[in-house]
C-alpha cells in the first residue's frame, strides 16, 4: 500500500498529540507590515516556543531564516498565499510559493488563503485545488485559511454561510480549515457538525474582549483549536499569553519549559456570545 509522509506530518501539527492545534500565524509582515523589529524576532519565537503553541505559520523567505534549534518543539508551516494592505483589492490573493518549496525548507504543512465573495474568488479556489494536488504528492498536509470577504458577502459570520466555507475548503482538497467564527459564537457548532475536515477559530474576539474566555467559547462549540496572531505578537508577555491559550486549547496548564500557569476558568459560553454579539 502506497503511503506518504502525510500521516506523520499531520501528527506533528499537534504536539500534544491530542488532535488539537494552537497556531500563531506571523504571516503579517507581508500583508500589513514588521510583525516585531529584526532584533526580537527570535526571542518572539522562543516565547512562541516556550508557551506552547503548536505551530508557526510564515512565509518561505521567513522561514529560511528561523535558526533550526528554537523549532525543536513547534511544527511549520509556511503560507503560500499573499496580498499587501496597499493592493487596489485587499480581497485578492495570489500564489507566492508552491509545495516543492515548502518541502525543501522542512514545513510540516503548508497553507493557502482564500476570500469567498470576492471578485477573484475563481482565480483563489483553482489555487486551492492546485496545492491540494501538489500536497497528495508531497505527503504534506494543507491548511486552508478561507473566509466571506467581498461585495457579494452580507454577513461575515452567518452559520450557514461559514457551513458552506468549511465544505469548500475540505472538498478541494484541505486537511484542515482555518474560518471565521459565527455569532453568537455557540453557532459555532453548527459549523463544526457540517465540517469533515477539523475547524480551526480564526483570530481573537471580533470586539476585543478578553481571548481566553473567546478560546474557551469556541472549543466549547467543538472547534478543534485557534489560530491566533496579532492578539499574541503584539501582547507585552506571549509567552504568558501563549500558554494560557494552551491550556484552553489542549485542557493543560502550563507551557513547554516553564510556561506560565494558565488562569483560564469555566464560562457560560451562552452568555459570553450573547454579549460579543451584542457589542458587534
Amino acid at each position: 500500500m502506497l503511503r506518504t509522509g502525510k500521516p506523520l506530518r499531520l501528527r506533528r501539527l499537534s504536539l500534544a498529540g491530542d488532535d488539537r492545534h494552537l497556531f500563531v500565524p506571523l504571516d503579517h509582515s507581508v500583508s500589513d507590515g514588521p510583525v516585531v523589529p529584526t532584533g526580537q524576532w527570535n526571542d518572539l519565537l522562543r516565547a512562541l516556543v516556550t508557551g506552547g503553541a503548536d505551530g508557526i505559520i510564515v512565509h518561505k523567505g521567513r522561514a529560511r531564516t528561523l535558526p533550526p534549534d528554537i523549532l525543536q518543539n513547534c511544527a511549520l508551516v509556511v503560507h503560500l498565499s499573499a496580498s499587501t494592505a496597499c493592493s487596489a483589492d485587499v480581497d485578492a490573493k495570489v500564489l507566492v510559493g508552491d509545495v516543492e518549496e515548502a518541502v525543501r525548507l522542512g514545513a510540516d504543512a503548508v497553507s493557502v488563503h482564500v476570500n469567498i465573495g470576492s471578485d477573484t474568488e475563481r482565480q483563489q479556489l483553482a489555487d486551492l485545488g492546485a496545492v491540494a494536488r501538489s500536497c497528495d504528492t508531497w505527503g504534506i498536509p494543507l491548511i486552508s485559511m478561507i473566509y466571506p470577504r467581498g461585495p457579494r458577502i452580507e454577513n461575515p459570520r452567518d452559520p450557514a454561510l461559514l457551513a458552506h466555507l468549511v465544505n469548500v475548503a475540505a472538498d478541494l482538497g484541505a486537511d484542515m480549515v482555518k474560518t471565521s467564527v459565527t455569532l453568537p459564537i455557540d453557532r459555532m457548532a453548527e459549523v463544526v457538525a457540517h465540517s469533515p475536515i477539523p475547524v480551526l477559530a480564526a483570530g481573537g474576539p471580533p470586539d476585543g474582549s478578553d481571548l481566553i474566555e473567546y478560546g474557551a467559547a469556541v472549543m466549547a462549540a467543538g472547534c478543534a483549536g485557534l489560530a491566533v496572531g496579532r492578539r499574541i505578537f503584539s501582547s507585552p508577555s506571549p509567552a504568558s499569553l501563549v500558554s494560557r491559550l494552551a491550556a484552553v486549547v489542549h485542557g493543560t496548564h502550563a507551557g513547554r519549559a516553564g510556561g506560565a500557569d494558565s488562569q483560564a476558568n469555566d464560562m457560560n459560553m451562552t452568555n459570553y456570545s450573547t454579549f460579543v454579539a451584542g457589542v458587534v
